[in-house]
């Protein structure tokens, strides 16, 4: 079993910046997909970011491509999400989570199988 705590959550203005940290123990992550997704008020849990465990291939939505970097840092077994240009729309509670047996990274977050309490990154105009 993996738990997964995350931080770095903020208020913060548009075209500012703010990286998450999702803090994983129980096991090590470097053989697991990790994630990232968020959710806003009336909106459903959508995708952001994904890194898989080979050769650490991401993945991004469209909508945070060239704005977001999802990095790992195995030694601390940590995934992070770097996030600049932020945009109001990007307000939303961001959750870290883990596939733990994916093979080709996934954008469902109904194949992940462990997932982190969130943290509130909120931008305002």
């Amino acid at each position: 079993q993996v738990q997964l705590v995350e931080s770095g959550g903020g208020l913060v203005q548009a075209g500012g910046s703010l990286r998450l940290s999702c803090a994983a123990s129980g096991r090590t992550i470097s053989n697991y997909a990790m994630g990232w997704f968020r959710q806003a008020p009336g909106k459903e849990r959508e995708f952001v970011a994904a890194i898989n465990w080979g050769r650490g291939n991401t993945y991004y939505a469209d909508s945070v491509k060239g704005r977001f970097t999802i990095s790992r840092d195995n030694a601390k077994n940590t995934v992070y999400l770097q996030m600049n240009s932020l945009k109001p729309e990007d307000t939303a509670v961001y959750y870290c989570a883990v596939d733990r047996t994916g093979v080709v990274v996934s954008t469902d977050p109904g194949d992940y199988d462990y997932w982190g309490q969130g943290t509130q990154v909120t931008v305002s105009s």
